[in-house]
């Protein structure tokens, strides 16, 4: 019997859409809120919503399941969705999970015990290590599998914590910092080593299993472009039947149930290696619901309830291409670094679906992933597929924050891509194309924020010459009267690193959307986005006024301080690390020289422009 009320232990945009499969089915969600969250989009769809310390407190997850009547719990993706702890803490409540077992979980969550288990049923897999945490034992592994190796943690998946080391000098620090970032995400610091396989293809399987034996296949995804091992892009279908045998067999073998996926790395000659097994619905799943008409929530839902599977492996079919691009509040110019704030205009496509769990006026916190939507498009081909996402991404307005909605389109009409498939190398190849240098803007673009800035003059002026006693005084005027002078408007604007004049005449035939945020004015075109600000005088001196210190890029916590007071450093010498949205950056020595100052430690949240470390370069020799 299908549930009637059920608890959604999420956030973002997966929640809203687990909120949209439980309302066509009449089913009663109920959301659960972190403080940061208690405005946000989930909370407002769900039909009731219930604070919880945090995303990752099972206890609060549980009691907030009791205090809603609710019958099952949907943990979405990431945080307890593959917590087995989770699992059995709603079979004490007598709450069903709708996802598999505790025992698969721990079987299929942990990588190494994954590998034995697929190993077992016949499936390849990578040559790595997965013992001791001993560094000297990485060491020794990381010789004998021949670099470059992967180090990834035991825990956890979506690219975190995964670290690509080329030669034997870079291992220890990179041991340190991949194990913070896998003890942050998945509370779990423990790390295995995998040989790097040149220029693979990573292929998924979507498996599905239910409580009565029955398990199928629903095609692959390809999840080759990627950038620090994080999906960017998606697409389905995949037609690969060796790799639909293997993965079904790695689900057999583990009497998987609910649903999966099992990831491969495909290289060119042909051969495969299981990579992991996902033990949940992925992020990517809206491709496959695209191409096979089906809604695998739902199926999840069912599933759970205890009924079977919905359709037979002969009655699933694939009809077209589909692909999927995550839009992130990062900037690519900065190495993809994350762009926590709030978004000040937010416009999606109509001819594309898009899952998304935020909206206009919305902040994306640093506490979390920083995705903002997921977009997608089907065509009865891939290159109609191709087509559609280069014009929806086109389409795709967003102010406020740093995106990458740019790169994305980039990619869609990138040559190698058009054509496809390409390997897991691709962005890294090709960067210096997908994130050019930043150019000025254009006349037109110009001139178009400074008509948007006139025309707001003009407003603003009118209505208080409506006001004054002499409304009709040429002084009140708001066309750019002077006297002598012919009608002149002009307006000043930052551009980068230039300040600019702009008349707010356009040449014509250019198609430009410009929204205004106070100063700051962002103008679209098809593809394209130019950040610009009105000229302050006073800011612009006080910009000019240089100090010797690291400031944060973004708000984050502090995870290490590599260095002390007084020391003295070489170029590139890291001398603090913060960690944003799951991921750790580390501020290097700019040059040589001797650091002056600490105002961190370790455990500090601090906000974006605070001041760490105050360091001072080492003048050069004839300089």
């Amino acid at each position: 019997m299908m549930f009637r009320t059920i608890l959604i232990a999420n956030r973002g945009e997966i929640a809203c859409r687990i909120v949209r499969t439980c309302r066509r089915l009449g089913i009663r969600s109920i959301a659960v809120y972190a403080d940061v969250d208690r405005n946000a989009l989930h909370v407002e769809r769900a039909d009731d919503a219930l604070r919880i310390e945090n995303y990752l407190d099972i206890a609060s997850v549980i009691g907030a399941a009791k205090t809603a009547g609710a019958e099952a719990i949907h943990p979405g993706y990431g945080f307890l969705s593959e917590n087995a702890a989770l699992v059995e803490a709603c079979a004490a409540a007598g709450i069903a999970f709708v996802g598999p077992t505790a025992a698969t979980l721990r079987a299929m969550g942990d990588k190494d015990a994954a590998k034995d288990a697929v190993a077992r049923a016949g499936v390849p897999v990578v040559p790595g290590y997965h013992g001791t945490q001993d560094p000297a034992a990485f060491r020794e592994a990381a010789q004998r599998i021949g670099y470059p190796v992967v180090i990834k943690p035991v825990a956890g998946g979506g690219g975190k914590g995964m670290h690509i080391v080329t030669q034997e000098s870079a291992l220890t620090e990179t041991l340190d910092v991949a194990r913070r970032e896998a003890r942050s995400s998945f509370g779990d610091d423990r790390l295995l080593l995998e040989k790097l396989i040149e220029r693979p293809r990573h292929v998924e399987v979507q498996v599905f299993g239910d409580t009565h034996g029955n398990l199928v296949h629903l095609y692959a995804r390809d999840c080759s472009v990627q950038r620090r091992h994080q999906k960017v892009i998606e697409e389905a279908p995949v037609d690969h039947h060796a790799l639909f045998i293997a993965a079904v067999a790695a689900a057999r073998a583990v009497n998987y149930v609910n649903a999966g996926t099992f990831e491969f790395l495909l290289a060119p000659d042909g051969d495969f290696y299981f990579l992991e097994a996902n033990t949940r619905l992925q992020v990517e799943h809206p491709v496959t619901e695209m191409i096979a008409a089906l809604d695998l929530v739902e199926w999840q839902l069912r599933v759970a309830a205890g009924e079977t599977l919905p359709l037979r492996q002969s009655d699933i079919r694939a009809n077209g291409h589909a692909i999927e691009a995550r839009i992130y509040a990062e900037d690519p110019a900065r190495d993809f670094m994350p762009a926590p704030g709030r978004i000040t205009f937010l416009q999606f496509p109509q001819n594309a679906r898009v899952d998304t769990g935020v909206r206009a006026g919305d902040t994306i916190p640093f506490d979390y992933d920083p995705m903002i939507a997921k977009l997608v498009v089907h065509g009865k081909d891939r290159p109609e597929a191709v087509a559609r996402l280069a014009h929806a991404l086109e389409q795709t307005r967003i102010a406020g924050i740093a995106t990458n909605v740019e790169f994305l389109a980039a990619i869609a009409r990138h040559p190698a891509f058009v054509r496809g498939p390409v390997d897991t190398g691709f962005i890294v190849r090709e960067l210096a194309a997908l994130v050019p240098a930043a150019a000025p803007a254009s006349e037109d673009e110009l001139h178009a924020a400074a008509r948007r800035v006139l025309a707001d003059r003009a407003v603003a002026t009118r209505d208080a010459a409506a006001r004054s006693p002499e409304p009709f005084s040429p002084w009140a005027r708001a066309d750019g009267w002077q006297l002598n002078d012919a009608p002149h408007r002009e307006v000043q604007l930052v551009d980068g690193e230039r300040v600019v004049r702009a008349s707010g005449n356009l040449s014509g035939g250019v198609a430009l959307e410009v929204v205004r945020e106070g100063d700051a004015l962002t103008v679209f075109a098809p593809g394209r986005r130019r950040d610009l600000r009105l000229f302050d005088p006073f800011t612009a001196a006080a910009a000019h006024v240089l100090t010797p210190t690291l400031a944060a890029p973004m708000p984050g916590v502090i995870t290490a301080v590599h260095v002390a007071p007084g020391a003295t450093v070489a170029q590139g010498a890291p001398l603090v690390s913060l960690e944003a949205m799951k991921v750790e950056h580390t501020l290097r020595a700019p040059a040589a020289g001797t650091v002056d100052a600490i105002h961190c430690k370790v455990g500090d949240r601090v906000s974006e422009g605070a001041e760490l470390v105050v360091f001072t370069a080492r003048k050069q020799e004839g300089g």
